[in-house]
């Protein structure tokens, strides 16, 4: 979509535009939502993690692990993953294409500012070649250093 400002007729703005902080800028893109079903936008939401900035949370780090699923960003995956439980590779472009449809968050404990460890269940929906699926996690989170790792889940066959 072409971007309004007119310094930047022949700008063409992502959904997350890169220039939104122009004087005078319109973008005619709307904001993408984030994935993780916040309400908030990818770029003030998950999208802030994504680029770098820390996790507050265990949870604000399962979302985000969520997000990037859905955009297919196994790098972030990998690096919020803890080195001891990390795969070397995940291969998600190497796996049927998966459509995510949305997810829930159930109940987590600990996973504050100053807790060491936390959970977090979830139920995340998606479908693949068509056919509806639910994950249902009981997630573990560490704080290392000040930064949330994602350590392992277990999954809840029966939800």
């Amino acid at each position: 979509m072409l971007c309004s400002t007119p310094s930047r007729s022949s700008h063409r703005c992502s959904p997350i535009c890169c220039c939104k902080s122009m004087t005078g800028h319109r973008c005619k893109t709307p904001a993408t939502p984030c994935p993780c079903g916040s309400g908030l936008a990818l770029a003030a939401c998950c999208g802030r993690l994504h680029a770098g900035e820390l996790a507050v949370s265990a949870e604000a780090l399962m979302r985000s692990r969520y997000s990037a699923y859905v955009l297919g960003n196994e790098a972030y995956l990998l690096a919020t993953w803890h080195p001891d439980t990390r795969p070397a590779v995940l291969g998600l472009a190497d796996d049927a294409p998966v459509k995510w449809l949305g997810l829930d968050v159930l109940a987590c404990q600990a996973g504050q500012p100053g807790d060491a460890q936390g959970t977090v269940r979830f139920v995340a929906r998606y479908k693949v070649n068509g056919r509806a699926q639910r994950l249902c996690e009981h997630s573990r989170f560490i704080c290392q250093d000040g930064r949330w790792l994602y350590v392992d889940g277990q999954v809840d066959e029966a939800h």
